[in-house]
C-alpha cells in the first residue's frame, strides 16, 4: 500500500510538471509565431523601402539624363547667342557703311540737281525770244541746228542724271531697309536666345535641386532599409533562440510523458500482480479432511508458499526482487521502444525530430542580394534545396514525403528553411512543423 501511495504521488507530480511543460512549450510557440510575424512585417517594410529606393533611383536617373540634355541645350544656346552677337555687330557695321554711301549719293545728287536747275533756269530764261536771236546770230542753219542739238543733249543728260539719281536713291534706300530689317531680325533672335538661355538656366537649377532632393530621399530610404534589415536579423536570432528553447521544452515534455507512461504501466502491472495474488490465495485455500483432521499435502505446500508471498513485502530480499522486476520491465520497455525506433529508421531513414519549417527565396529581401548561389556553391532549386546548419552539405532530408538536399546555411539545427520559387510563395508557406528524417 505504501508503494502504491508513493507511485500515485509521483504520478501526480509528473502529470503536473508535464502540464506545466506543455503550457510553457505552447507559450514558446506563440513567441516564435510572434517573432515570425514581426520578421514578416519587417520584410514587408524592407520590400517597400527597397521598392521606394528603386523608384527614386529611376526618377533620379531620368532627371540626370534630362539635366544632361538641358546642359547641352544651354551650351548650344550660348554658342548661338555668341554667333548672333557677331552677326549683329557685322550688320551694324554694314548699316553704317550703307548709310555713309547714302549720304555721299545724296550729296552728289544734290550737286547735280543744283547744276541741272541752273541750266534749266538758264535755258528757260533765255528761251522764247532768244531763239530768234540765236537763229539770226547763227552763221548758218547748221550752226543753229548744232546749237539746238547741244541744248537737247544737255536736257537729255539732265534727264538721265535725274533718273540715275532717283535709281541710286531707291537702291540705297532699299539696301538701308534690308540691312535695318536684318539687324532687327538678328536683334530679335538675340533677345529670344537670351530669354531661352535664362529659361534653360532656371530649369537646370530646378532639376539640380530635384536631384538633390531625390538623393536625400534615397539616403533616408536606405537608412530605413538598413534599420528594417537589422530588425529582420534580430527576428532571425530571436526565432533561432526560441526554437532551441522550444526544442528543449519539447524534449523535456516528451521525457516527462514517457516517464508518466512508464509509471502508469508500472502501476497497472502492480495492480494486476496484486489481483493475481488474491486469486491464488482463494484458489489454494487448504481443504480440511474430517477423517484425518489434516490438510492435503499439496494444499499444505501451497499454503506455505502463499504465506511466504504475503510476508515478502516486509523483508528486504523480496523488496529487491520487486525493484529488479521494475528494472526488468523498464529495460523491456526501452528495448521495445528502441526496437520500434529502429524499425522506423529502417523504413524512412534516421529520425531527427520534429523541426520548424519556413520558406525563403533568392531575392534581396530574403538573402540581402538577389540571384546569388547557395553557400555550397550550387544554385538553389525549388523542391530540392533547403538551408540548415549542423549537417554537412549534400545531406538528404525526408520532409512530408519530399526528399530535400541541404545546400545552404542561415538557420540553426532544428530549423529547416525550404527554398521557394518566389517571395510570395515563401510568405504563404509561413511557419510549419514536421517530422524530419535523414536518408544518408
Amino acid at each position: 500500500m505504501k508503494m502504491k501511495k508513493v507511485l500515485l504521488l509521483l504520478l501526480t507530480c509528473i502529470v503536473t510538471s508535464a502540464s506545466a511543460g506543455t503550457g510553457v512549450y505552447a507559450s514558446t510557440e506563440d513567441q516564435i509565431a510572434a517573432a515570425q510575424a514581426q520578421k514578416q512585417e519587417a520584410q514587408a517594410g524592407l520590400a517597400q523601402a527597397q521598392a521606394n529606393i528603386s523608384s527614386l533611383e529611376s526618377k533620379k536617373q531620368e532627371l540626370e539624363a534630362y539635366l544632361a540634355e538641358l546642359d547641352a541645350q544651354y551650351n548650344e544656346l550660348t554658342n548661338s547667342i555668341a554667333q548672333l552677337s557677331v552677326e549683329a555687330a557685322e550688320k551694324e557695321e554694314e548699316l553704317k557703311v550703307i548709310q555713309t554711301e547714302l549720304e555721299k549719293a545724296k550729296k552728289t545728287a544734290e550737286n547735280q540737281y543744283e547744276a541741272m536747275k541752273l541750266r534749266i533756269v538758264y535755258m528757260y530764261e533765255k528761251g522764247g525770244s532768244s531763239m530768234l536771236e540765236t537763229l539770226l546770230a547763227s552763221e548758218s542753219i547748221a550752226d543753229f541746228l548744232n546749237q539746238a542739238e547741244n541744248i537737247s543733249k544737255i536736257s537729255e543728260y539732265d534727264r538721265d542724271m535725274l533718273k540715275k539719281y532717283e535709281a541710286t536713291q531707291a537702291n540705297i534706300k532699299e539696301q538701308e531697309d534690308k540691312v535695318t530689317e536684318e539687324s532687327a531680325s538678328i536683334n530679335q533672335l538675340l533677345a529670344e536666345k537670351s530669354t531661352k538661355q535664362q529659361e534653360v538656366q532656371t530649369m537646370v537649377s530646378n532639376t539640380s535641386s530635384d536631384i538633390s532632393s531625390y538623393v536625400n530621399q534615397i539616403s533616408a530610404s536606405q537608412e530605413e532599409a538598413n534599420a528594417l534589415m537589422a530588425q529582420v536579423n534580430s527576428a532571425d536570432n530571436s526565432i533561432s533562440a526560441l526554437m532551441q528553447q522550444a526544442a528543449a521544452e519539447q524534449a523535456a515534455a516528451e521525457q516527462a510523458a514517457a516517464e508518466q507512461e512508464a509509471a502508469s504501466q508500472e502501476t497497472e502491472e502492480e495492480t494486476q500482480d496484486s489481483g493475481a495474488e488474491g486469486n491464488v490465495s482463494e484458489e489454494t485455500e487448504p481443504e480440511f479432511d474430517p477423517e484425518t483432521d489434516t490438510m492435503d499435502s499439496e494444499s499444505s505446500s501451497t499454503s506455505s508458499d502463499i504465506i511466504v508471498e504475503e510476508e515478502a513485502p516486509e523483508s528486504s530480499g523480496d523488496a529487491s526482487e520487486e525493484y529488479e522486476a521494475e528494472d526488468t520491465y523498464t529495460d523491456d520497455t526501452y528495448t521495445e521502444e528502441s526496437s520500434g525506433s529502429s524499425d522506423s529508421s529502417s523504413g524512412q531513414g534516421t529520425y531527427l525530430g520534429n523541426f520548424m519549417l519556413t520558406g525563403y527565396c533568392n531575392c534581396a529581401q530574403c538573402c540581402g542580394t538577389a540571384g546569388n548561389p547557395t553557400a555550397s556553391g550550387a544554385m538553389p532549386t525549388t523542391g530540392h534545396t533547403v538551408a540548415m546548419a549542423g549537417v554537412p552539405f549534400g545531406t538528404q532530408l525526408l520532409i512530408n514525403g519530399t526528399v530535400y538536399t541541404v545546400e545552404d546555411l542561415g538557420t540553426p539545427y532544428g530549423h529547416v528553411d525550404i527554398y521557394c520559387g518566389s517571395h510570395e510563395e515563401a510568405l504563404n508557406f509561413g511557419l510549419q512543423y514536421a517530422d524530419v528524417y535523414q536518408l544518408n
